[in-house]
């Protein structure tokens, strides 16, 4: 059925194009249709003044969601019974419009790309845009780079960030992180691009001339200074304010200013000193020209493991197009946005907002035993008896009952167990509901979560292994890892969620990022 219905439609002469070439020809500007030699055969060509323009249709070209009032393209299809075919074709001819953008753009072309529906309903405005770009008077453009998904990550710690969007179409051109440990990890899962690509040091002595120029920044700075368990010192501190060298080095980028810009750290950000540096830096991307977004993700959504963070996604106003602003009151409050995120934001008046409807998170199936590493009975892994008994000793009356409870049920069950400070004393505190707690990184050894193990009237206790770490973090088996347990524990205890950030990537970046090219025109770098 897909098949029979594609083969009835036409590409050439479609009634959009028919209006604006004679919408323009009624202006007396005179153009080439059919054009040889160009990629992704334009629509309409004005040679002497190296403009390609397309008229591309809602439906196949990805837009007929937001038309219809859906939330994302999933849900468009959400009846189909062709639901992936669509998805699949929809999404490559998304690629095929960067694709032919940039290489028109290496030619040294300029771009224009409208929707079917903007010359349609709003055909004055189309015609002027044309008339602008021919007549060579001022109009709102975008760089060479806009329409190539490519990525510079600061922050970058040993490539999750990157592993994530590369899955999603994205091309990591640059990346930055002070720690030697980390770069270690980064350059042996990525060695053929890694070593040229990543600038190992300080973010504030960056050479920014160096930094190429980019679609998206990343940044998942520091939460040291943010976190409840620090010492909240926020971005006065000297690891969280590291945020304010990511901005100095947009700043510097000054033309070369990357369209989008996402940040990542824990909730804690949002209340740190009342609201205060959360506003500040706000502001701050607001002021370097960018509307910004803000929700809140869980691991848990699609790994076992509860790890609530931060997402800020900033993009720039002089290249997104004719998308309405939507403030924080005018969007409800919704899984990722829930009552106290909305509230925090909604309170920001000074604060220039552009929040876009996104679909609720999935729900995984996958439950801690399903990552755990099948180690031996006899590991010297697992701990001695007495060990573990004096971890059972640390626990509350309630979180031992619950152990042995555990022992009575038939099978094998996991938990995990993290020892913190409480009144001045340390405690072990379980978690066995299917879910791991949040990782962190080793200090001290207090925050290496353990795994327990009961079942057949015995109770096992171990460290969680490196690659169980991986596994928590959505890092598929593949992923090289040759560093010591502690090195391990604490790159990977440090990183973002892969599956997170391919949502995001998914249902944010690459939505927002097909729209950047519409209705602006793309110049050549000359």
């Amino acid at each position: 059925m897909p098949r029979t219905l594609m083969s009835r439609v036409g590409c050439r002469d479609t009634t959009p194009e028919l209006v604006l070439r004679r919408a323009l020809w009624a202006r007396r500007l005179r153009y080439r249709v059919c054009y040889d030699g160009l990629p992704g055969k334009p629509d309409v060509v004005f040679p002497k003044a190296r403009l390609a323009v397309f008229v591309d249709g809602d439906f196949w070209h990805g837009n007929q969601w937001r038309r219809r009032g859906f939330r994302c393209q999933e849900e468009q299809f959400a009846r189909s019974g062709s639901r992936e075919y669509w998805l699949a074709k929809l999404r490559r001819n998304v690629d095929r419009d960067f694709a032919c953008t940039a290489d028109l753009v290496r030619q040294g072309w300029r771009v224009l790309r409208l929707w079917e529906s903007q010359v349609m309903e709003r055909t004055t405005d189309c015609i002027e845009m044309v008339m602008s770009a021919v007549s060579g008077r001022p109009l709102r453009e975008a760089s060479a780079q806009l329409p190539q998904r490519t990525v510079a990550e600061f922050f970058a710690g040993i490539g999750l960030v990157r592993l994530a969007l590369e899955q999603e179409g994205w091309s990591v051109v640059f990346a930055n992180d002070i720690d030697p440990k980390k770069h270690e990890m980064y350059c042996a899962a990525f060695p053929h691009e890694a070593p040229s690509r990543y600038a190992l040091g300080d973010i504030h002595e960056l050479d920014v001339s160096a930094i190429p120029s980019v679609a998206l920044a990343t940044a998942s700075f520091p939460c040291t200074d943010l976190s409840l368990a620090g010492a909240r010192a926020g971005l006065a501190g000297r690891q969280s304010g590291a945020l304010f060298g990511f901005f100095d080095v947009l700043r510097s980028m000054g033309e070369r200013l990357p369209p989008l810009v996402l940040l990542e750290n824990v909730p804690g950000f949002l209340s740190s000193h009342r609201g205060q540096d959360f506003r500040q830096a706000a502001r701050a991307l607001n002021g370097l020209g960018y509307s910004l977004d803000a929700f809140l993700l869980d691991a848990k959504h699609f790994v076992p493991q509860s790890r609530l963070r931060l997402f800020v996604v900033g993009v720039l106003d002089s290249q997104v197009g004719d998308d309405p602003r939507r403030p924080p009151m005018e969007v409800g409050v919704s899984e990722i946005r829930p009552v106290a995120l909305m509230r925090a934001i909604g309170g920001l008046s000074d604060v220039r907002w552009r929040l876009l409807d996104l679909p609720c998170p999935p729900r995984t199936r996958s439950r801690l035993a399903d990552i755990v590493e099948d180690v031996p009975a006899d590991h010297p892994d697992w701990w001695a008896r007495e060990r573990v008994e004096y971890l059972l000793a640390q626990m509350s009356c309630r979180h031992a009952a619950e152990v042995q409870r555990m022992l009575q049920l038939p099978g094998c069950h996991y938990g995990t167990v993290y020892r913190r400070v409480r009144d001045g004393r340390s405690v072990a505190e379980l978690r066995n509901d299917g879910v791991a707690g949040c990782l962190r990184t080793p200090r001290g050894g207090s925050s290496r979560q353990i795994l327990l193990k009961v079942g057949g009237g015995a109770i096992g206790a171990r460290l969680m292994t490196v690659r169980e770490y991986a596994r928590l973090q959505g890092v598929p088996d593949d992923f090289p890892i040759r560093v010591g347990l502690n090195q391990g524990l604490f790159g990977f205890g440090d990183a973002v969620c892969v599956p997170v950030v391919r949502w995001i990537a998914r249902y944010y970046l690459n939505t927002v990022a097909s729209q950047l090219v519409r209705g602006t025109v793309i110049k050549s770098m000359d």
